[in-house]
């Protein structure tokens, strides 16, 4: 059984490449929620020019939509959704310098390529431990998009949030090594 490792962000490329399919991570720092409609926006955005709203080079997002507060608590459940809805964007966003990606399930290869060409990696959160997931978040703060509601960019600062490597910055692939 692998160790589990600490990271904290910004996840720059030295830190990440040592990173392997399977491994587990405790992750500490700045992320940001984007989902689809976010995402959409973000590269819409590019396409006319114009600035995105969050510096990507070394970020992470965290694919996620998450829900109200309750009374006393920094975010409400905050569970990760389905990647494959960014595939059509991550790319883009890789190769400006984006280094990790939060979420569940499967990637396509086109998102698999530009991850071993430029250094990137995407860790796995558990689906449905959402409210569980919502107590490593100790602050957030949406940043752009607000008119997207659930899916507006947010940043949160994570503490000891757990995730597993799912595909490293050579392409390993936990899925389909286990398959």
């Amino acid at each position: 059984m692998n160790e589990t490792i600490w990271l904290t962000t910004p996840l720059t490329k030295d830190k990440i490449k040592t990173l392997k399919a399977g491994d587990s991570v405790l992750l500490s720092g700045t992320i940001y929620t984007a989902r689809d409609a976010a995402h959409k926006r973000m590269i819409e955005a590019l396409g006319r020019g114009d600035k995105l709203p969050i510096e990507i080079e070394d970020q992470t997002i965290y694919y996620a939509g998450p829900a109200p507060a309750k009374p006393g608590r920094v975010i409400g459940s905050c569970g990760p959704t389905t990647s494959g809805r960014m595939d059509a964007y991550a790319p883009t966003l890789i190769r400006l310098g984006l280094t990790g990606m939060i979420g569940k399930g499967e990637r396509n290869d086109e998102v698999i390529d530009a991850m071993r060409e430029y250094g990137a990696v995407y860790f796995g959160a558990i689906g449905g431990a959402g409210a569980l997931i919502s107590k490593c978040v100790t602050s957030a703060e949406i940043i752009a998009y607000e008119d997207l509601g659930a899916e507006a960019i947010r940043r949160l600062t994570v503490e000891n949030f757990p995730l597993t490597v799912i595909i490293d910055t050579e392409g390993n692939n936990l899925y389909r090594r286990s398959k």
